[in-house]
């Protein structure tokens, strides 16, 4: 029976190695693959090394590097697993796939650069680690995450869920905007709130529940209700808008202020026991206005306190709100730009309407003006302040 030696020993010779000064010499046209655990590589790795751990390298290699005449170097700790390794991914169709001689150690012993990896800490690779194992994703999607900045319209029925998975995804930075405080008729769909809040701002309800979800986000707390001449500071900076407003003047505000930021705005909204949302992707995409160039009348369209609604239905559509956002954020997937997902919960079916630019909108037919920002009464009439913008 051969012992792992001999299979090391057969790997080599099929496989072949290179030495660290070869390594050094081809860098520029080598891709290395780390093929340590996760805490082997958290105490130090070659620069630009990418980790995939052996135990999972056959299942992700494809989705990290999909092209199989790429050219590999794999290591370990000291070159038996890495060979194992290269021989391993040479079965699955790379061409080019071989070890470092004497491995991570005999590198560190020559005196060749390496530090410690400036991904993420052992916790967070714990807590992410779901995502990481995602090729689609992986560790430098994670950091992504931990770098971005998303701000949610309302705190309400559709913010709740959309603010509790980004925070639980690791969206680094989470902005609230809501000046409205808790009350108990909330709680049947709010789910940032309990009924220890009822009378705090909505705001700080949110911050407690995001916080003690993930420590690693920060919230911004927007107390104030978004207006004309606060819109674009409130929403500036931010990589991404979740409109979970419940109500038409945020809506066209919303989709006004984005045209002037080019941000994206992932839109939800809810009706009895039906929702929509989209991607409003500016100048991409149509907007706000494109699907909805006048509001309809204030009878014919009743709020949620108003016409009521099915408690689970905004936890269904502010969930799709966050994978769209987190597929914005991460460059990933296709998003619902020009699609309209609408839900029905009574007869759990999902219908998908292509929609298209409007090209005499009022609001995005010309990218070198966007509209006059203005705040607008219950039937989205110009009302109060105006502020125009460069």
């Amino acid at each position: 029976m051969a012992t792992y030696r001999d299979l090391v020993a057969r790997a080599l010779r099929e496989v072949g190695e290179l030495t660290p000064a070869e390594v050094l010499a081809q860098i520029e046209d080598l891709t290395i693959l780390d093929v340590r655990e996760a805490d082997e590589y958290e105490q130090g790795a070659i620069p630009g090394a990418r980790l995939i751990p052996r135990g999972i390298l056959e299942r992700d290699i494809a989705g990290v590097i999909p092209d199989t005449k790429t050219r590999l170097v794999l290591y370990c700790a000291s070159g038996s697993r890495s060979a194992l390794a290269a021989a391993a991914v040479r079965t699955m169709g790379y061409e080019d796939a071989t070890s470092l001689a004497g491995g991570f150690e005999r590198w560190k012993q020559e005196g060749h650069a390496w530090g410690d990896p400036t991904g993420l800490t052992s916790e967070q690779r714990t807590r992410y680690a779901r995502h990481v194992r995602l090729p689609e994703i992986g560790e430098a999607g994670q950091l992504e995450l931990l770098d971005s900045k998303a701000v949610i319209i309302g705190a309400g029925g559709l913010g709740s869920p959309a603010a509790m998975y980004l925070a639980a995804a690791g969206v680094g930075t989470i902005g609230v905007v809501d000046d409205d405080v808790v009350d108990a008729s909330n709680l049947q769909r709010q789910l940032l709130h309990n009924v220890d809040r009822v009378g705090m701002a909505k705001v700080n309800s949110a911050r407690e529940t995001l916080m003690a979800m993930n420590p690693d986000v920060k919230v911004e707390m927007h107390g104030e209700r978004l207006k004309s001449h606060n819109a674009i500071s409130i929403l500036g900076g931010y990589d991404v808008i979740v409109d979970g407003g419940d109500n038409f003047p945020t809506r066209y505000l919303v989709n006004d202020a984005a045209l002037h930021l080019r941000t994206a705005v992932v839109h939800g909204s809810i009706f009895r026991f039906e929702g929509q949302t989209s991607v409003l992707s500016p100048y991409e995409g149509p907007c706000y206005r494109c699907l909805h160039r006048e509001p309809p009348p204030p009878e014919l369209a009743p709020s949620c306190a108003e016409a009521g609604v099915l408690g689970v239905l905004p936890g269904i559509i502010g969930s799709i709100q966050a994978m769209e956002a987190i597929k914005i954020l991460l460059g990933i997937g296709d998003t619902l730009t020009g699609r309209l997902l609408i839900y029905d919960a009574l007869d759990q079916d999902f219908t998908t309407l292509s929609v298209a630019r409007d090209p005499a909108c009022p609001a995005c037919r010309d990218p070198e003006r966007p509209p006059v920002l203005v705040d607008y009464d219950d039937t989205c009439r110009p009302a109060g302040n105006t502020v125009r913008t460069s």
